[in-house]
């Protein structure tokens, strides 16, 4: 039993289980803004319903998020607490900036926009939807300054084996941070497009086919068409970002061994760490060459070039960067697929969700977590690909691991997996009670409706 690999695990499956719902949060906010000014600007009691809905869902996913991030902080002190005797000079402000300009702000605010709506002027609910939107991307953009930090380190120096920051801009946009935020958002924005597109399926197969439905599919699947192309450009940017600073993540992402031109895009292989090749290739001829120098020819880093004389390995572990990047791609090809194949149906049909066959709406329903399981798939992509490294080219993760006995770290990780897979089916659980019931009946029965001025016909 090693503490080192509990700790990890541990680590791994908190983080895993808590970026779930910030993933929806961060979007979700601004759509449930936009929903609130096309009411503004239209009138029409399709979008109140519609943000009255996924308000609902939005409350969830942030009590969810919070929760789950408060044990994540706990483990720097309990599993890692070399981390923040080395780093913690700048680790320490960045989560306390998160706090000063995100959790404050939507400490504040949150109340108005889940209880006010009947209580306020509108305008300072739509205010106070706006800042709580403003607030989750805050929160993203200073957690993910500080895992850019930690994998492109800039604006330091090390005093007495300590960090010590010398330029706070060049900490806070380090050289991946713009590809790493946008991507993030990105993934956000496409994780809401398919949630929202997938629970109105659900909804829509169960019978409703309400304004506020018919309204909620199809803004969740014109969302995904636009956002899913200019993920893809955006990921082969941070993907050259990552070749220029972090090239042995690289050569683990495309299970490349030897440094060479002419390099295969693999579909699907069997990386053999021991043997240090890969079995049952299957590729694309200079698919990779392609994609990373844009020539045949090029040359990419091979993994073999991260090992010292003495046998050191420092490259990440190749078979969980090669396969979770592989999943991460093939769900953005399946999202790409079915949010274009349906727009183009309902532009050509010019029917609406009306043109949409049933077999496509029950596709819809399990594509509603693809985003789920493309975040996750892009994280441990990124943050495997980081190791041996904790921190690049300043701290290993075995240099950061608490002293504690692995007995005691295995079995907190067997209750917090326990926990979490009872609360993740929980979520669930509740998400698709919601959607399968009547949307008029709900907003007949909500209390804050009720108690406001009738609102215009549709």
């Amino acid at each position: 039993m090693d503490t080192l690999l509990f700790s990890r695990i541990q680590f791994g499956a908190n983080i895993s289980f808590h970026i779930l719902f910030p993933t929806i949060t961060i979007a979700l906010g601004w759509m449930l803004f936009y929903f609130k000014m096309r009411y503004a600007r239209s009138g029409a009691e399709k979008w109140m319903k519609a943000y009255h809905f996924w308000v609902k869902i939005f409350a969830l996913s942030f009590a969810m998020g919070v929760v789950s991030g408060i044990t994540m902080s706990f483990q720097f002190g309990t599993n890692w607490p070399g981390f923040m005797e080395t780093v913690g000079n700048i680790a320490g402000p960045l989560l306390a900036y998160e706090v000063l300009t995100a959790f404050f702000l939507e400490a504040v605010f949150l109340g108005i926009m889940l209880f006010g709506f009947s209580k306020v002027p509108g305008w300072l609910h739509t205010l106070a939807t706006f800042l709580v939107a403003f607030g989750t991307t805050m929160s993203a953009f200073w957690i993910i300054v500080l895992s850019s930090w930690m994998h492109t380190p800039a604006g330091y120096e090390m005093r007495e084996g300590v960090a010590h920051a010398t330029d706070w801009l060049a900490i806070i946009f380090n050289p991946s941070m713009p590809y790493r935020l946008t991507h993030m958002l990105l993934a956000s924005g496409l994780t809401v497009a398919f949630l929202m597109a997938g629970l109105s399926a659900y909804r829509w197969l169960r019978g409703n086919r309400s304004g506020e439905v018919r309204l909620s599919l199809v803004t969740g699947l014109s969302l995904g068409a636009l956002l899913i192309p200019v993920q893809i450009l955006i990921g082969d940017m941070h993907g050259l970002n990552t070749l220029e600073h972090q090239p042995a993540k690289v050569a683990a992402m495309e299970g490349n061994w030897e440094t060479q031109g002419n390099v295969p895009l693999l579909l699907f292989a069997l990386p053999d760490e021991e043997a240090r090749e890969n079995r049952f290739e299957i590729g694309i001829p200079n698919g990779a060459s392609l994609i990373l120098k844009h020539k045949a020819d090029g040359v990419v880093p091979g993994l073999n070039e991260f090992v010292t004389e003495d046998g050191e390995v420092l490259h990440p572990p190749v078979a969980p960067v090669f396969f979770s990047f592989r999943v991460m791609v093939g769900t953005g090809m399946a999202m790409l697929a079915l949010s274009w194949a349906a727009v183009g149906l309902m532009a050509w049909r010019r029917r609406g969700a009306d043109a949409l066959p049933k077999p496509m709406l029950w596709a819809m329903v399990p594509m509603a977590f693809s985003g789920w399981v493309a975040t996750l798939a892009g994280w441990y992509t990124t943050e495997i690909g980081r190791q041996p490294w904790l921190v690049t080219g300043l701290m290993t993760t075995e240099q950061a691991v608490a002293d504690v006995p692995a007995p005691m770290v295995a079995s907190t990780l067997a209750l917090y997996l326990v926990v979490y897979a009872v609360l993740l089916v929980a979520y669930v659980g509740v998400l698709f009670y919601l959607a399968g019931k009547s949307g008029e009946t709900a907003a007949a029965t909500d209390p804050r409706r009720a108690s406001t001025k009738a609102l215009p016909a549709e």
